[in-house]
């Protein structure tokens, strides 16, 4: 019987990335305790749920160890979507303003 060689990762790296998202777990619970509002609040939840799925997607869906290729066919979507919702509320806010002003006057 042949032995399959195979790419292993350290556990060492597995074990950090737990912790680190531990960590990211409890900023994340201690905007609610500490009652955060606003804009600081909804900038806190979204950097830490970015970086908390950045590093599951990273380590633990292997896409560290990717070729550039493929994470640019997974990655390069999402982000062109993202940029469109950004210029579609961007131009709602503006057709929202454009009516209101209508309306006013």
């Amino acid at each position: 019987m042949e032995k399959v060689e195979g790419q292993q990762h350290p556990i060492a790296i597995y074990l950090w990335i737990w912790g680190l998202l531990f960590v990211l777990s409890t900023f994340s619970y201690l905007i609610d305790y500490f009652h955060l509002h606003g804009y600081l609040r909804w900038s806190l939840i979204l950097i830490f749920m970015m970086l908390k799925a950045g590093f599951i997607v990273a380590i633990f869906m292997h896409m560290k160890w990717e070729r550039l290729a493929l994470k640019f066919a997974i990655l390069v979507p999402p982000l062109c979507l993202l940029v469109l919702i950004a210029l579609m509320a961007i131009e709602g806010t503006h057709t929202f303003l454009t009516r209101l002003g209508a309306f006013v006057h």
